[in-house]
């Protein structure tokens, strides 16, 4: 039971990440034109399926089963699709890995998929669980960034967050057995609208 309380606090949108500074090019997306709430949890869902969500999700796993975190931390940075991307998962998984320390488990600072899967490693719960809460942090804190950009009520924001959790649970369970020849991602919209952020003239996110 602790270690899954520990689980639901590292990810919780409380502990000191930033997250939700970061959109994951999402803003560009609403900003081109992507208004209402099923086109938003489409783009989350492909986003976990065939984008970012997915690359993490592996990348957790291998972490979660023995890999080496440092060589999979170089390979998160070099399959961020551009500057903003590399950003946001070093800088979360800087902020994870300072505030984890804190807490009595000393851990370097990784991207964040790697160092919530460092820090994971000592709690002994099922792999795709543990990836599982994962994405469903991050499928949360995107809707939650849509909720902020758009008219998105809050009721529409959790109803679309609930269409996801079959998704989730599907994602998790095919990453929590993938090898590294999985890591490919081919979501090129959201890796393209995350490139076309850098210049967007007025943002609320960083990413």
């Amino acid at each position: 039971m602790q270690a899954r309380l520990a689980l639901i606090q590292w990810l919780s949108p409380a502990f000191p990440t930033g997250g939700f500074a970061y959109s994951h090019g999402l803003e560009q997306a609403m900003a081109d034109g992507l208004r209402d709430a099923a086109g938003v949890g489409d783009w989350v869902a492909q986003v976990l399926r065939h984008g970012g969500g997915w690359t993490d999700a592996v990348l957790l796993s291998l972490v979660l089963r023995g890999g080496d975190a440092q060589a999979l931390g170089d390979e998160a940075c070099a399959m961020a699709g551009c500057a903003e991307r590399l950003t946001e998962t070093t800088d979360q998984g800087r902020a994870f890995a300072a505030t984890v320390s804190a807490t009595g488990h000393d851990m370097p600072p990784l991207p964040l998929p790697v160092a919530v899967g460092l820090a994971a490693r000592g709690l002994d719960l099922p792999v795709a669980e543990v990836i599982a809460h994962y994405l469903h942090a991050f499928a949360a804190n995107l809707i939650s960034a849509a909720t902020r950009f758009l008219p998105l009520g809050q009721a529409q924001a959790q109803v679309t967050l609930a269409g996801l959790h079959g998704a989730i649970a599907d994602i998790a369970a095919q990453a929590a057995v993938a090898g590294p020849e999985a890591l490919t991602t081919t979501c090129l919209a959201a890796e393209l609208a995350a490139m076309r952020h850098e210049t967007l003239d007025v943002r609320i996110f960083r990413t």
